[in-house]
């Protein structure tokens, strides 16, 4: 009766010791430095702005007129927007109110379309 007790420990702790669990990858995001500002121009800003029904509102630089789009359409975009200027930043902003779900979908689109720089805001109102 004991050796069957035993083994069943002695398999426990094989079990516990030998299983790796995978480390959660999440979004890798590179901060700049605290103290540094840039100025950019507003002509190299493409601002994205997530509403609470999932639906982005892009606009360019200064420009008042907004364009309306689902998340799936923001890689073509953006693909088309770097052509015409390389130094172009996405600036993603979420209305307080939009599901998670909604800026990791437009974040996944833009790192799709290799977009290297950039910036995450929550939409003040």
């Amino acid at each position: 009766m004991s050796s069957t007790a035993d083994i069943a420990f002695l398999l426990l702790i094989f079990f516990l010791v030998t299983t790796v669990f995978p480390k959660d990858k999440g979004l890798s995001i590179v901060l700049p430095e605290e103290s540094s500002e840039v100025q950019v121009s507003q002509k190299n800003i493409l601002h994205l702005i997530i509403q609470p029904t999932g639906i982005v509102d892009v606009k360019r630089g200064e420009s008042q007129q907004v364009q309306q789009m689902r998340p799936s359409e923001i890689e073509g975009l953006w693909r088309q927007e770097v052509a015409n200027n390389d130094g172009l930043i996405a600036a993603v902003k979420t209305h307080p109110d939009a599901a998670y779900r909604f800026m990791v979908d437009v974040l996944d689109a833009l790192h799709a379309a290799n977009a290297e720089r950039i910036s995450l805001q929550v939409l003040e109102n």
